[in-house]
């Protein structure tokens, strides 16, 4: 599979009662594929999957499935019809490198899709480095990496500078995109492509062709709206961003996760409202 592009891990709208906006859902998978996404990731961290219920969580899926299906977009999701799963390091237990291996040479062996391994050591606990995640990228059905450190680190340059074959690097925090793509990145998985989807698929283009003078002006355009959209836990912002602009009906996320701040929400439409039309 090849996992190039951008992809959008979708948030969970809500309306006004508080249940799950399924059709909204299903217009805004249609808005950022049509703008230029690559495909979709269900039940993410941005789509706020442990407040859901194991109803919802399987409705949702099936939404995005649907959407994927008809339009021919992979879909990164626990579902039957999804290309692979996103799957988590081990989280709090931290079993070290050796166990974070065993941990996914016994899921590979199992899982009935492609794995892509989710890389965040601020919220798992377990850092890893380029020659474990090259030794996990070699194993048989690993197809991919979502890398979030937090930062733009050394095992990340010598993770793009020798990856196993066939294993797509994908950046996981927004704001390193552009420089991840210049050393060879596959793409990214990006909650701020909700907003300035053509933008951020232009973006990846660009570095693609190697048209150097429109991939740094991008870059400059888009790394501010991205650290506005992450000012506060995500997807609060990414939400009140879109309820501003129209596109989904209230702004409400669940807790333990609280609205996004007035000020949050002004400092992220100061950044996205010269750069998009919806």
């Amino acid at each position: 599979m090849d996992l190039t592009g951008v992809f959008v891990p979708m948030i969970t709208p809500f309306d006004e009662s508080g249940a799950v906006a399924y059709p909204v859902l299903e217009n805004l998978a249609v808005e950022v594929l049509e703008a230029g996404a690559t495909g979709l990731v269900g039940l993410g961290t941005t789509g706020e999957p442990s407040s859901l219920t194991a109803g919802e969580r399987a409705r949702v899926l099936d939404v995005l499935a649907r959407v994927c299906a008809e339009r021919s977009a992979p879909l990164i999701a626990d579902h039957p019809q999804a290309v692979a799963a996103l799957s988590l390091v081990p989280p709090f237990v931290r079993p070290g490198p050796e166990g974070v291996v065993a941990h996914f040479t016994a899921l590979a062996a199992t899982s009935p899709v492609p794995l892509v391994v989710y890389h965040v050591p601020p919220r798992t606990g377990q850092p890893l480095d380029a020659a474990t995640l090259r030794r996990i990228g070699a194993l048989d059905r690993v197809i991919g990496v979502k890398y979030a450190t937090g930062a733009l680190d050394a095992d990340a340059i010598a993770l793009l500078a020798g990856p196993p074959p066939g294993f797509a690097f994908l950046s996981g925090d927004d704001v390193f995109l552009s420089p991840l793509l210049a050393l060879g990145a596959a793409g990214g998985i990006l909650a701020s492509a909700h907003v300035a989807t053509d933008r951020f698929a232009a973006l990846y283009t660009a570095w693609r062709t190697g048209d150097l003078p429109a991939a740094r002006a991008l870059t400059h355009e888009l790394t501010p709206l991205s650290a506005a959209l992450f000012a506060e836990p995500n997807p609060a912002v990414i939400k009140a961003v879109l309820h501003a602009r129209g596109r989904i009906p209230t702004p409400a996320v669940r807790a333990p996760l609280l609205p996004a701040s007035a000020a949050a929400l002004r400092a992220a439409l100061a950044q996205c409202s010269p750069l998009i039309t919806k």
